[in-house]
């Protein structure tokens, strides 16, 4: 068992989460039932775009004649989403550039499927409308909240170096999105490092003003992920739900108005706070590309640098089979 294995798991059971453990039902129950699916697909997911495949329903429907029943499961961020992967408790995610990294360099055996286009101005760091600080420069000594092994955290790396600050020159203050949002607003942290939704609710309701986002510094891209085990039996399925992304995708880009209609109902964000998240996204989907593989190389290689990574990673070790 490696390492990220056991700690997952032990964070799992020390959490009440069951995943894992139910996640054998479905199979138990198929081989009971002669009508039953015969393949299951486990998705966890964030506030995101599958949040509309799963609201819409339209993923079961395309997947029924393959014999496919899906299960959703909704995660705060990407790092606990490559956790469940790893235990066996999901079978496809979404996940923004650095968690990625971080899983494959403590042994979680993930494969990349597909990728978003760079969405650079979706994640940003902010501060108190009335704060000093109005420039990356002036953060030197200060108490940044942020989540662990996420996008946001190579795009902390990133700002850093624009202003010459040194990794240690500031204090990082893991935190969920929703606990870092009580920080910010208590003003026990300086600053806050967040993607969308969640930076256009602030924006709207937290008294922040946008320091920097990552524009002309990181990718941003989200990526589609599964385990290897699963992709080498399931491509099929795979591949149906990525056209399905894609199309939902292509939808979303050309029908803002009603899109947002449904993020508002499924996030529980007003309409006009979705209508900004839709405005500064980007939208196309593919498969994983070689360019998408040497930009994840950068990033585990400027981890590994600052010493957050124990050892140098070679992600193509991630890459799906076809890029082989």
């Amino acid at each position: 068992m490696n390492r990220f294995h056991s700690l997952s798991r032990r964070r799992f059971v020390a959490s009440g989460l069951t995943l894992a453990a139910s996640s054998v039902l479905p199979q138990a129950h198929a081989q009971n039932n002669p009508l039953a699916p015969t393949r299951f697909l486990r998705i966890g997911y964030q506030k995101g775009l599958l949040s509309i495949l799963k609201g819409r329903g339209t993923l079961e429907h395309r997947l029924a004649p393959l014999g496919v029943s899906v299960e959703w499961t909704e995660f705060p961020s990407g790092p606990p989403q490559l956790e469940a992967l790893n235990v066996g408790a999901i079978d496809f995610g979404d996940v923004g550039e650095a968690p990625p990294v971080f899983a494959q360099a403590a042994g979680a055996p993930f494969v990349y499927y597909g990728q978003t286009a760079p969405r650079p101005a979706s994640e940003a760091l902010v501060v108190p409308n009335d704060s000093p600080v109005k420039s990356v420069a002036q953060l030197k000594g200060k108490r940044i909240a942020l989540t662990k092994g996420s996008n946001t955290h190579f795009l902390l790396l990133k700002l850093l170096a624009t202003a010459n600050i040194e990794y240690t020159d500031v204090t990082p203050v893991w935190l969920s999105p929703s606990d870092a949002r009580a920080a910010f607003e208590q003003k026990a942290v300086d600053a806050w490092i967040i993607w969308d939704p969640f930076l256009a609710v602030v924006q709207a309701t937290g008294n922040a003003r946008i320091v920097a986002d990552g524009q002309g510094l990181v990718q941003n891209r989200a990526f589609y992920f599964t385990s290897r085990t699963y992709v080498d039996k399931n491509d099929d399925v795979l591949r149906a739900v990525l056209e399905e992304v894609g199309a939902a995708d292509h939808w979303i880009a050309t029908n803002r108005e009603q899109a947002a209609v449904e993020f508002s109902r499924l996030w529980g964000v007003p309409q006009p706070i979705v209508i900004t998240v839709l405005t500064r996204l980007k939208y196309g989907t593919q498969p994983f590309s070689r360019d998408a593989l040497a930009n994840q190389q950068s990033i585990a290689d400027a981890f590994y640098k600052l010493k957050l990574l124990p050892s140098r990673i070679d992600v193509s070790a991630a890459a799906p089979p076809r890029l082989a």
